[in-house]
């Protein structure tokens, strides 16, 4: 047993049960508050709400089942998301989120959709390409951040972009589009919350 999980163990023992309503910590039981931090059970692929003692023990890469997702932010202003070394990876829509699976030793890439969270095949060798082109998107670390890429699209009003962002708001993203998909390009809302989210997202980030 790693010793971060043996002390999650003992936290767990030795805490009462929470008696009051809202969310709590997955790991512990312990109530947290609104804006609380997030950590990745890699097997399972699963997105935990932890308190900040728990977010701590897990702060690093030592343990091998769970980490915590940073609160990183990057742009990457020579990176062009619309140039050919994003082409060969054939997304099929102009928005998605890419990220390294520790467990499954590769790289995969999501695109948001009505049904939630839709994965693509990405190929190893495109994936390959696009490192050799940027190589400073190799500060990703794997399982707890993602690149969020962004393409121009016909008659878009923004240019291609990419950032590198924590994993948990991804699919926080996901969450909000699939609430307000409507017809087939998810509508003026799904729109509207894609340029919400990603004005926040570049108030946030500093380069690369």
């Amino acid at each position: 047993m790693s010793p971060a999980l043996g002390a999650l163990r003992r936290i767990s023992r030795d805490r009462p049960a929470p008696r009051v309503a809202g969310e709590r910590c997955d790991l512990c039981a312990q109530p947290v508050p609104g804006a609380h931090g997030h950590v990745v059970h890699l097997e399972g692929r699963a997105l935990m709400c932890a308190c900040r003692p728990c977010y701590l023990l897990f702060a690093g890469d030592a343990d091998q089942r769970y980490r915590a997702v940073p609160d990183r932010y990057l742009r990457f202003p020579g990176v062009s998301a619309d140039g050919p070394a994003f082409d060969a990876l054939d997304i099929p829509v102009g928005l998605a989120f890419l990220f390294h699976n520790s467990v499954q030793e590769r790289m995969v890439a999501f695109y948001p959709s009505p049904a939630g969270a839709t994965e693509s095949e990405l190929s190893m060798d495109a994936w390959a390409g696009v490192r050799a082109a940027h190589p400073e998107l190799a500060t990703l670390r794997a399982d707890v951040e993602a690149l969020l890429v962004r393409r121009t699209t016909p008659g878009a009003a923004h240019s291609g972009s990419c950032h590198l962002v924590p994993i948990d708001v991804c699919y926080e993203l996901v969450g909000r589009l699939r609430q307000g998909w409507r017809g087939f390009d998810g509508g003026a809302e799904a729109r509207a919350a894609i340029a919400g989210f990603f004005a926040t997202v570049d108030e946030r980030s500093v380069d690369g």
